[in-house]
């Protein structure tokens, strides 16, 4: 057994039980990825993240799933930032990652974690009918072509007319496997569809999003900061959406609230990269012992 310090952060949320939970293993890079994916299971948080030192970068950082790790994900990388400047570890105000998908320069604004997505890139348009039968939703519900789009991990960006829309999805897993197989799914990339409406939860929001989940993960995801930068850039490219910089939500629905500042950098049409920024808050803080194998 080895003991690692962690952190418990709600990220995008500027309070406790707000957001989307990480906890962030200090030094726990070295794990494998059956340890880091068990002590994900313990812990029932959607993703965590274990550190360790870079020879490229300030640090770098794994993300895990209960089932696998993948390359990059979004809010836990807010966390992971979060966690180490309230611990006194960052110096300045920015930090470079080493992850999976590339380096990824984080800048802290304020009480603002923004981190740089990379630019992104656009995939195999599935049929909406499709992906309509993977969240149980009349086609019809569905506006424009859905896309495979990736800032560091793929997403189905899918976007619904309305709120109820919405709120009336739900994951058919039988029909996810068929779009799965269309969207060049190998089990190692996160590619359930992103939903997303085109108004707030709350007036200060422009987008409202969902994330639905299979198996072994939670069932939905509080906030989702990669598939939020890979929205973003859906909505800019095909002129769904006009302002450089919008509020997206995601949460509400959960009854864990979160918000993010999402910037555009290069043309509406070929992004060079997206900026997504949100608060952390630090719930937990202590001490795990965990083996080196399992």
């Amino acid at each position: 057994m080895a003991q690692f310090q962690f952190d418990w952060v709600d990220a995008f949320s500027d309070r406790p039980f707000g957001g989307n939970g990480c906890a962030v293993v200090h030094g726990g890079a070295v794990l494998p990825e059956t340890v880091a994916c068990a002590y994900v299971r313990e812990t029932s948080l959607v993703e965590c993240t274990f550190t360790g030192p870079s020879d490229i970068a300030d640090v770098r950082v794994r993300y895990f799933l209960a089932s696998r790790e993948i390359p990059f994900a979004g809010h836990p990388t807010i966390a992971t930032v979060a966690a180490m400047r309230d611990r006194g570890m960052i110096s300045g105000d920015r930090i470079v990652l080493e992850t999976g998908a590339g380096l990824v320069p984080v800048d802290l604004v304020g009480d603002r974690i923004v981190m740089q997505q990379v630019a992104p890139t656009f995939g195999v348009q599935p049929a909406p009918e499709l992906v309509a039968a993977a969240i149980n939703l009349p086609v019809d519900q569905i506006i424009g072509k859905p896309q495979l789009v990736s800032t560091g991990l793929p997403f189905c960006i899918t976007l619904l007319k309305d709120h109820a829309s919405l709120k009336a999805a739900t994951l058919n897993a039988a029909a996810m496997g068929a779009l799965g197989k269309v969207l060049g799914s190998d089990g190692d990339d996160m590619m359930e569809p992103f939903l997303v409406t085109l108004e707030g939860y709350t007036p200060a929001g422009d987008t409202f999003s969902r994330l639905l989940l299979l198996p072994p993960s939670p069932a939905e995801d509080p906030f989702t900061g990669s598939a939020t930068g890979a929205m973003a850039a859906y909505l800019w490219r095909h002129g769904f959406m006009e302002k450089t910089e919008f509020i997206a939500e995601q949460g509400h629905l959960m009854g864990r609230p979160g918000q993010a500042v999402v910037t555009r950098l290069g043309r509406p049409d070929a992004p060079t990269g997206v900026r997504v920024g949100g608060q952390g808050t630090v719930l937990m803080r202590g001490s795990v012992d965990l083996p080196d194998q399992v």
